[in-house]
C-alpha cells in the first residue's frame, strides 16, 4: 500500500521537528557571535570530528544509493559494494596525504587550490565547470530521484515531494556549514537506524519465506539461493561486467572515481577544510568506518528482494511501466511492507539522506560562486556580510533552478548511472591535475589545462569509439565486453583508468618541455612531516584496512 499511516506521519514529524529545531538552535546560538564568510561557508574551527564524519556520510548517501545501489544489489549483487568499501580506503589516504596539503596552504575551495598551484585561468574554468556540474547533474538528480522515491512510498505527488524537499534543504542550508554539519549528525542517526530496520525486515522476510525466522538465517539462505550475488569480483562472462570489470575495479578506474570524489571535490572536502589537521583526520576516519556499514543498509536489501522474487514474491510490484523487471523498485517495495511506525522511521531515514545531500551540495555551490567568482571577479571589495548575503541568495537560486529543470532532464531511477556517466567524463582529468599539483613541483599551468580539456575529449572519444571501431579483440584481455546490443564496449571504469593515464602522460610531457624552456611552475608548500599520523589514527586505519581485506577474502 503506497501511503503512510497516521503513526508514520507522527514518526516523520518527530524527525522533522528534531532536525529543524536543533538546526534553528545552532543557528541562533551562532548569530550571537560575529559571523564571517569562512565561518558561514566552512564553519571554521566549529565542527568536531564526529560532526565532520557524520556530515561527510550524510552528504554522500542519498536516493541514488538507497534506490540505485539496492537496485544494483538486485541485479548484480554484493560487487557494487566496492563503491562503498573502496571509498573507506580512499578516505584514509585522503586524510593522510591530501588534508595536510590543503590545510598547510590555507586552501578553502577547490578553485582556490587551482589558482594557488596553477593560475587564475585554470581556477576560473574549473569554478564555472563545477558550478554547472553541481547544479545540472548532481543537485537536479538528487532532488528528482529523491522526490521519485518518496513519492513511490508515500503516494504523494512527485511535484509536491520535490517542492517539500527543496524547501527543507534550503531551510537547513541558509544556516551555513555549522548548521549543516551538526544537523547531519541527526540525519545520519536516522539514516543508519532506519536503514538497518529495513535491512532487518528484508532478511527476516527471506527467512520466513523458507519457513524459519531470524536475520542470520535469512542471510545464510540468501547466500545459499543467490550465491552468484555474493562475489565481489565479477568474471568476464558476467552480464554486468561492463559495470564492474573484474580485477580492474580493485586496480584501475574505481580509484580514480574515488579520489576525484573524496579528495578533489568541494562538496566533500569542504566539511574538513575549516578544522585543524587532527580533527579533520579523525572526522574522515569516522566517515571511513561508517562507509564499511553502508552496503548492509543499501545493498543487502536489494539482494534480499532478488531472492524473494526468485521464490515468487513481488512478481508485479517490481515491474516498470514497460512490464520489465526493475531492480530500482526493490527498496521502495520493501519499505511499503514495513508496519506503521517503522515505515515512518525508514521514510525519515530516506528523507534525511536526501535533504543532507541537497544541503551539502547547495552549500558548496554557494561557496564556490561567492568566494571564487563573486569576490574575485564581480565585487572584489565585498565585505564579510555581503559575501554571506550573496551566498544565501545563491542557495535559493540554485535550488529553484534545480526544481525547474530536474523534470526535463530525463533522469530515471537509474540515477546512479546518470551521475557516474557525466562526472566520469571529467574525473580523470581533475584527479590528474590535483595529484600532479600536489606531488610534482614541475607541473605547469598548461599541463593542467591539458588535463582539464584533454581528459574530457579523451573520455568522449572512448565513449563513442565502439560505434566506429570493432573492439572485440580487446575482450580476450578483459578491456572490452559485449553490451546488450552485441557491440563490444570498454567498461566505464576502465575508460576512466585509460584517460587518467593519458592525462598524466600529457601533463608530464608538456611540463618537461616548458621546464626546459625555463618556465617555472607555482609550487605548493608541502611539509612531509605532516604526513605523520597519530597512534590512534594509525590503529583505526589498520583496523579498517584489515576489515576490508577480510571482507574481500570472504566474498571474493
Amino acid at each position: 500500500m503506497h501511503q503512510l499511516a497516521t503513526l508514520d506521519y507522527i514518526v516523520f514529524l518527530f524527525y522533522f521537528l528534531v532536525v529543524a529545531g536543533y538546526g534553528f538552535w545552532i543557528y541562533t546560538k551562532k548569530k550571537k557571535a560575529s559571523v564571517d564568510s569562512k565561518d558561514y561557508f566552512l564553519a571554521e574551527g566549529s565542527l568536531t570530528w564526529w560532526a565532520i564524519g557524520a556530515s561527510l556520510i550524510a552528504s554522500n548517501i542519498s536516493a541514488e544509493q538507497f534506490i540505485g545501489m539496492s537496485g544494483a544489489g538486485f541485479k548484480l549483487g554484493l560487487a557494487v559494494a566496492s563503491y562503498e568499501w573502496m571509498a573507506a580506503a580512499t578516505l584514509i589516504i585522503v586524510a593522510v596525504f591530501f588534508m595536510p596539503v590543503y590545510l598547510k596552504n590555507k586552501i578553502y575551495t577547490m578553485p582556490q587550490f587551482l589558482s594557488t598551484r596553477y593560475n587564475g585561468t585554470v581556477a576560473m574554468i574549473m569554478a564555472v565547470f563545477w558550478l554547472l556540474l553541481y547544479v545540472v547533474v548532481n543537485l537536479t538528480s538528487i532532488l528528482f530521484l529523491g522526490a521519485l522515491a518518496i513519492s513511490s512510498i508515500s503516494g504523494l505527488s512527485l511535484s509536491l515531494c520535490m517542492y517539500c524537499l527543496a524547501a527543507f534543504a534550503i531551510f537547513i542550508t541558509l544556516g551555513g556549514m555549522k548548521v549543516i554539519g551538526y544537523t547531519d549528525v541527526i540525519q545520519v542517526f536516522f539514516l543508519v537506524l532506519g536503514g538497518l530496520v529495513t535491512t532487518y525486515l528484508a532478511l527476516n522476510l527471506v527467512a520466513e519465506k523458507f519457513g524459519t525466522t531470524g536475520v542470520m538465517n535469512g542471510f545464510n539462505l540468501m547466500t545459499a539461493h543467490a550465491g552468484d550475488h555474493f562475489h565481489m569480483i565479477l568474471q568476464r562472462d558476467n552480464a554486468s561486467y561492463l559495470d564492474l570489470p573484474g580485477l580492474t575495479v580493485l586496480l584501475g578506474g574505481m580509484w580514480i572515481a574515488n579520489f576525484s570524489y573524496w579528495g578533489c571535490n568541494q562538496y566533500i572536502t569542504q566539511r574538513a577544510l575549516g578544522a585543524d589537521l587532527p580533527t579533520a583526520r579523525n572526522g574522515i576516519l569516522f566517515a571511513a568506518f561508517l562507509k564499511l556499514l553502508m552496503p548492509v543498509i543499501v545493498v543487502l536489501p536489494g539482494i534480499a528482494a532478488f531472492v524473494l522474487y526468485q521464490q515468487g514474491s513481488f512478481q508485479t510490484e517490481l515491474l516498470n511501466a514497460d512490464g520489465i523487471i526493475a531492480g530500482d523498485r526493490a527498496y521502495p517495495v520493501l519499505l511499503n511492507l514495513l508496519p506503521a511506525g517503522l515505515k515512518g522511521l525508514s521514510f525519515a531515514a530516506l528523507t534525511a539522506a536526501i535533504v543532507a545531500s541537497l544541503a551539502g551540495k547547495t552549500n558548496s555551490i554557494a561557496t564556490i560562486f561567492t568566494l571564487d567568482i563573486y569576490k574575485k571577479v564581480l565585487n572584489k571589495n565585498a565585505d564579510e556580510n555581503k559575501q554571506v548575503q550573496i551566498g544565501k541568495i545563491v542557495v535559493v537560486a540554485a535550488m529553484l533552478i534545480a526544481v525547474f529543470i530536474a523534470p526535463h532532464l530525463g533522469i530515471d531511477k537509474g540515477g546512479l548511472n546518470y551521475i557516474q556517466e557525466y562526472t566520469g567524463f571529467v574525473s580523470p582529468g581533475i584527479f590528474a591535475m590535483f595529484i600532479m599539483g600536489f606531488f610534482w613541483k614541475k607541473t605547469t599551468s598548461n599541463a593542467a589545462l591539458f588535463a582539464t580539456i584533454g581528459g574530457f575529449l579523451f573520455s568522449v572519444l572512448l565513449k563513442f569509439l565502439p560505434g566506429m571501431v570493432d573492439l572485440s579483440s580487446l575482450a580476450s584481455i578483459g578491456f572490452a565486453s559485449a553490451s546488450a546490443t552485441g557491440v563490444f564496449e570498454i567498461p566505464f571504469l576502465d575508460r576512466m583508468g585509460i584517460v587518467f593515464a593519458l592525462c598524466i602522460l600529457g601533463m608530464v610531457t608538456i611540463s618537461l618541455i616548458e621546464n626546459a624552456d625555463g618556465k617555472k611552475a607555482n609550487a605548493l608548500e608541502v611539509d612531509t612531516s605532516l604526513f605523520k599520523v597519530s597512534n590512534s589514527f594509525l590503529v583505526g586505519s589498520l583496523t579498517i584496512l584489515g576489515l576490508l581485506v577480510a571482507l574481500y577474502a570472504m566474498f571474493w
